[in-house]
């Protein structure tokens, strides 16, 4: 590709994270490592390492790694409720890494700290009045998911979504949800937007460490191959239908004692100590409004999502997935996919309106 870059995929985004393309990788858990970041970030757009879903030992050791494939800027996601969420700040900005990226609103002290040390903080939004409120506390950017997007999302399409997000903050905010191609970026642009997030497609990316079974499975998975479930863990996550999925929607969570079992019978599955699966679960009962049987699963749930995407067990069924899976059917590395987009961002943007000469 050439050195020269097509000053309309220059945005506040690119400026303010020192990319070359105003594309972002998700910090999708179990699934953006080193490699994937690395990828990402050699390839011009702006890699994030999943660290909320790390120990803190393991993030050290993950962010080395990521210096070490890459001198490009790079971000890290992080849970704001988490135990050493202090301790994880200071590594951060001890290590200099870019990009600070939160799942839940950061507190304000905390925004004040990373922007003082010279991070960009940029948390995940999924309603305006949300965008409002940690834009009022400082925060340098907002990744706004639609409900097209995978995981933990909203209801708002993307559509209706994004521009409400951009008319209520002047802060760059980058178009989350459904996005999969250059068509898609150069729509976000149009809307207003800074750039695009994209975890699903960098999932099913050669630089990605997810088991080949695991992505065969994702790429079989048509455009209507998938469900939003409260059933995993009590919150919305959008993933594919899988047997396993269909069969917690069945049961339901309304009876304590059969998801008690069920989050038993999957620590085993998952080779979860009971230790680990009872802090966990007092840790989101402190957090979240839960019921004890929705407790009873939420603790277990990133494990049973560890065992697939990690581990390769494809019958515990747990595949969070955007709803852009349906119509991706290639496993390009980093390099090829941003490659790809940026010609497709460019070419969409030339039939509305050609480039003047640069």
């Amino acid at each position: 590709m050439t050195d020269t870059v097509d000053p309309r995929l220059q945005t506040r985004a690119t400026e303010l994270f020192g990319v070359r393309f105003p594309i972002v990788q998700t910090g999708m858990g179990w699934v953006a490592g080193a490699s994937l970041v690395s990828g990402t970030a050699n390839a011009g757009g702006l890699g994030i390492l999943a660290a909320a879903t790390m120990t803190f030992d393991e993030m050290v050791e993950a962010i080395d790694e990521v210096h070490e494939r890459t001198d490009k800027p790079f971000g890290v996601n992080l849970r704001t409720d988490a135990v050493d969420i202090e301790q994880r700040v200071d590594h951060l900005i001890s290590a200099e890494v870019k990009v600070a990226s939160f799942a839940q609103a950061p507190r304000p002290d905390m925004v004040v700290k990373l922007k003082e040390a010279g991070l960009v903080v940029m948390p995940t939004v999924g309603a305006r009045r949300h965008a409002e409120k940690v834009a009022e506390w400082g925060v340098d950017a907002v990744l706004c998911q639609g409900g097209e997007g995978g995981g933990h999302t909203g209801s708002v399409p993307t559509s209706l979504l994004l521009p409400q997000v951009i008319d209520a903050v002047d802060i760059p905010v980058i178009a989350a949800g459904g996005f999969h191609d250059g068509r898609g970026l150069a729509a976000a642009l149009a809307w207003g937007a800074d750039g695009i997030a994209m975890g699903t497609r960098f999932l099913l990316t050669a630089d990605s460490k997810v088991p080949e079974e695991v992505k065969q499975a994702y790429l079989a998975t048509p455009v209507t191959g998938t469900v939003v479930s409260t059933a995993i863990d009590g919150a919305p996550q959008r993933v594919i239908r899988t047997e396993m999925v269909e069969s917690l929607e069945k049961a339901g969570l309304t009876r304590f004692p059969k998801a008690a079992l069920n989050a038993l019978r999957f620590r085993k599955m998952t080779a979860t100590s009971l230790g680990d699966l009872l802090r966990e679960g007092l840790a989101m009962k402190k957090n979240q409004d839960l019921s004890w049987a929705q407790l009873a699963m939420a603790a277990n749930a990133p494990m049973l999502t560890k065992a697939t995407m990690v581990d390769g067990e494809i019958g515990v069924g747990i595949l969070p997935t955007g709803q852009c899976v349906g119509v991706v059917d290639d496993l390009p590395t980093c390099d090829e996919l941003i490659q790809r987009i940026v010609v497709e961002a460019v070419e969409a943007m030339n039939r509305l309106a050609p480039a003047t000469s640069f």
